[in-house]
């Protein structure tokens, strides 16, 4: 049985010299030390198109790339941009992106590569064949962004019944056909970049692991061209949404906003939706993690009037015809495809959906207890079986343990967040006295355990404080999703990752 252990960093985090990581010299550069540090697993972020609050969760498209991690410098080389197009760019901080600063300056340099791309004459087959090969998804997203830029980004829901309602498409005006184009050029560029990028990985032994959050974002190009595929009224606005019930976090619970499936008509089609999905989603990566996986068994329902997730109601998904439908397509090894996401209180229904396809589940460390005595939430309830099964010692050998996601503080940020007394137990548990020593210790637990992959967020593998999370759930700041890495930090760090070599090593994942 082979384990294997690797890092997790988004793109956007990438080292790189303009206002965002992008697939330029930064991109190869880590994985270069991923292979240098013995590390078999790059796991990223949802690539899609971001908006307002720039989370990688909530993006204008599923099967759509940002526009961010195109490299400029790639560009250059062919021959769709010069220095003197760059010659303006701001000198953005190499350790945060400055996602208002690359929207406003990122788009303009784009459009400049599309300027370029316009004047060739007879455009290149590899052109023809993307826009071909990805018709299906990609026309509608064009559309859908260049009307929204004619309307000022407002959201799809604003727009003229035509537009909106997509009775009369053939009313848009030659100028959005033109800047629809532009998103078709963009999005060629992504996959050529991502695909290099992508062979580089795998050519290097390194699997890169995808992310697939389980809804998809009202304000997108696949509820506006799918609509009788979601719960929408006859204006296309949302009746039935998307959360998760009161809980031991949230008193009112977590009210998402993103409008629910018609299971009953996605059934019937043969869930034609999610075979596109998965099948774009597995051109970019080797294997999917699923976000909010219990979902498909099942999901938190709420009318869109409520202000709260509070009076939902459980409805029961059709998960196992849907696993079975991806399993006809993609084969036996669907299991080697899709990991889990099951966190939190799963039922055991959940557990029977994730083990009737041996799907991989997750663990992770910073939600173990560590003292003694008995765990119990606001009701009273013993979680402390359920919360145990996060120490290493007790991981399966068909899980993906992780010290923490990206939705979690840093190894060291959650220390020092801890009481006295659960740093006390944290540290009898690492058997040290020194905080210096809390990451190192907690990688190595990881390294040994059952868990047949182990990954670190790259913050962690250099014991990086708080003030480098990646998100802070509940919270919409200019500090989530915007953490970079730089090259001075890989250059003055390199001792971080000839330990992790070690242990990798010592953990039997080399």
């Amino acid at each position: 049985m082979e384990k294997k252990s690797g890092i997790l960093i988004h793109p956007t985090s990438f080292p790189g010299k303009y206002g965002c990581g992008d697939l330029g010299e930064g991109a190869y550069k880590i994985i270069d030390i991923l292979k240098q540090s013995g590390q078999k697993i790059l796991q990223i972020l949802p690539l899609g198109p971001t908006g307002f609050g720039d989370s990688p969760y909530q993006s204008f498209s599923a099967s759509a790339g940002t526009p961010y991690i195109i490299s400029f410098d790639k560009l250059i080389e062919d021959g769709l941009l010069t220095t003197e197009d760059l010659a303006d760019y701001p000198d953005f901080s190499k350790d945060k992106v400055d996602y208002y600063g690359i929207y406003i300056n990122n788009f303009k340099i784009l459009r400049k590569a599309f300027a370029h791309f316009q004047k060739i004459k007879t455009k290149p087959d590899s052109y023809k064949e993307f826009c071909k090969d990805n018709k299906q998804w990609l026309d509608d997203y064009a559309l859908f962004m260049s009307i929204k830029d004619s309307k000022n980004g407002a959201s799809w829901d604003m727009w003229e019944d035509e537009l909106r309602l997509r009775t009369d498409l053939k009313s848009v005006s030659k100028e959005i056909l033109i800047d629809a184009d532009f998103y078709k050029f963009i999005q060629w560029k992504f996959s050529e970049q991502w695909l290099a990028f992508k062979k580089y990985a795998n050519d290097n032994d390194i699997e890169i692991v995808g992310d697939v959050p389980i809804f998809v974002s009202y304000d997108s190009s696949d509820v506006w061209a799918n609509q009788e595929l979601f719960h929408l009224d006859s204006a296309g606005k949302p009746t039935l949404v998307a959360g998760v019930p009161p809980d031991y976090f949230s008193a009112t619970g977590q009210l998402w906003g993103n409008p629910h499936y018609k299971w009953d008509i996605m059934q019937k089609n043969g869930f034609k939706w999610w075979v596109t999905r998965f099948e774009n989603t597995l051109k970019l990566v080797d294997c999917i993690r699923v976000d909010h996986f219990r979902g498909f068994e099942a999901y938190w329902e709420v009318k869109s009037s409520e202000k709260t997730a509070m009076n939902g109601k459980w409805v029961k998904a059709p998960g196992v015809a849907l696993f079975n439908k991806l399993k006809e397509v993609f084969g036996s090894h669907l299991s080697e495809d899709v990991i889990a996401e099951d966190l939190g209180i799963i039922t055991k229904e959940v557990n029977e959906l994730k083990d009737r396809y041996n799907f991989p589940g997750m663990k992770i460390f910073e939600f173990a207890p560590f003292g003694e005595g008995t765990f119990t939430d606001e009701n009273n309830n013993v979680l402390q079986n359920h919360l145990h099964a996060y120490r290493p010692e007790n991981y399966p050998y068909n899980c993906v343990a992780y010290p923490g996601t990206h939705d979690n503080n840093t190894i060291l940020g959650w220390f020092d967040s801890l009481t006295d007394k659960e740093k006390t137990d944290v540290l009898a548990y690492l058997k040290t006295t020194k905080r210096s020593d809390v990451n190192i210790k907690i990688i190595e637990k990881l390294m040994k355990s059952n868990a047949k992959w182990v990954v670190y967020m790259m913050q962690d593998v250099l014991c990086l404080p708080a003030e480098s999370r990646m998100n802070t759930p509940g919270t919409c700041g200019i500090h989530n999703w915007s953490w970079r890495i730089t090259y001075t930090m890989l250059e003055d760090m390199k001792n971080y990752f000839k330990t992790l070599k070690t242990m990798t090593a010592d953990g039997g994942r080399a």
